[in-house]
């Protein structure tokens, strides 16, 4: 393979960015229908009802635990190796979780959880193999485009909810044997990825930086906190939303419209953070982004009225993705293509890291501060707060260093 081919190449960039953002709406669909239903099966399933959100939580795990297996997978094999287990992984979680459903049986269905994880942690890197062939001009708006794919995934997904959630005898068993058919046609789509596989390296190559000095290096550090706070919040309030608006009185469909709405605002800034990154610089836009997720915060704990989700969910996923893309872009940009492999895995450890204890304490929060529903709405975005310190500070620390010691 000719060093040639890993010269950035954007009209090869633009083909590929087709084929994830299709990925990432039609695959991508099976996260939002997961999310949608997981806390409300899980609540039907477990003994106790602070565990009602655990299927949630180990989606995020196996997402941890898988993140650098599957990161060194594509570094060794290519992009499309990593994305076709990604999908072999979404299958086999949806089969476990429809057989868990139907035996009731809350361990196998959290198997099936942690299955799920796997493709979860191949859907994140969609947003990397989009910049692997793109320009430095090119590449935020690259990015961009991808996870905007997940716009038609907000609307595909709970559609299907509502469509198959109590289309059989079990409920949700639909939902699982739906996400089975997703995985299988959408791995088809891969077939279409032009990525050229990683070179193997000669014994001269570069090795690139350790994971330590990586880590250390402060404009990676500031990006992989800020991705992995922008992450954990969206998770945090999420999951527990459609346990929200069902326990103050609301029923399935206002859950899944809500989820819904907070998907597309997720998505549909995707078409302009790109051009916004560009114009005031990545580090004003994931500014903004967490200004927005505190705003977020503040009107879930300003009532409980059905507006009050939609609006707090909306404000949650546009600050969701100015801080998340605007700290992926960051990212990309700070390390070489050697190290591609060794700083993803490592950022989507920690990342989904941090996702998994916000997901963990979600369910806790939600359904054991208080004795009510609004109590434990509370409980969730009042916790937001020392992340969003912990995020704040970080950029404020990247911006006020001396421009020599960021890089």
């Amino acid at each position: 393979m000719s060093t040639s081919e890993y010269i950035p190449d954007d009209a090869r960039a633009k083909r590929n960015v087709m084929v994830l953002v299709a990925a990432q709406a039609f695959l991508g669909a099976q996260m939002p229908m997961i999310f949608t239903i997981g806390g409300l099966a899980g609540q039907s399933l477990a003994s106790n009802a602070c565990f009602a959100t655990l299927p949630i939580s180990m989606i995020v795990l196996g997402s941890m635990l898988s993140a650098t297996p599957v990161s060194a997978i594509m570094q060794k094999y290519g992009r499309r190796a990593g994305f076709f287990l990604g999908t072999l992984g979404g299958a086999i979680g949806g089969i476990i979780g429809a057989i868990g459903l139907y035996h009731a049986s809350f361990p196998l269905f959290l198997l099936g959880s942690f299955f799920t994880g796997i493709y979860m942690s191949a859907q994140g890197f969609y947003r990397f193999a989009a910049a692997d062939t793109a320009s430095d001009a090119y590449r935020p708006k690259a990015i961009s485009y991808v996870m905007a794919g997940g716009l038609l995934s907000a609307l595909i997904g709970p559609q299907l909810v509502k469509v198959t959630a109590d289309a059989m005898v079990v409920p949700f068993m639909g939902t699982y044997f739906a996400v089975v058919a997703v995985n299988l046609l959408g791995a088809l789509l891969f077939f279409r990825l032009d990525i050229p596989k990683p070179p193997v390296p000669s014994e001269n190559a570069p090795k690139g930086r350790s994971r330590r000095e990586l880590i250390t290096t402060p404009r990676i550090a500031a990006a992989v906190i800020c991705a992995m706070v922008s992450y954990a919040l969206m998770n945090l309030v999420m999951t527990s939303t459609p346990l929200a608006v069902v326990g103050c009185g609301f029923d399935k469909s206002n859950a899944a419209d809500v989820v819904s709405s907070h998907v597309l605002a997720m998505y549909i800034p995707s078409f302009f953070t790109g051009h916004l990154i560009a114009r005031f610089g990545v580090e004003k836009i994931v500014a903004a982004g967490l200004v927005i997720l505190a705003g977020a915060g503040a009107v879930a704990l300003h009532g409980v009225e059905l507006g009050n989700f939609f609006l707090a969910l909306v404000l949650l996923g546009v600050g969701w993705n100015f801080g998340f893309i605007g700290a992926t872009t960051m990212l990309a940009g700070s390390h070489e293509p050697h190290e591609r492999g060794r700083m993803q895995g490592l950022n989507d450890l920690i990342v989904f890291g941090g996702v998994t204890v916000a997901s963990f304490a979600s369910g806790g929060l939600m359904n054991c501060s208080g004795g009510t529903a609004q109590d434990g709405w509370t409980a969730v975005n009042l916790a937001m707060a020392p992340f969003l310190v912990l995020a704040g500070g970080a950029l404020i620390w990247l911006v006020m260093r001396p421009k020599e010691q960021v890089a």
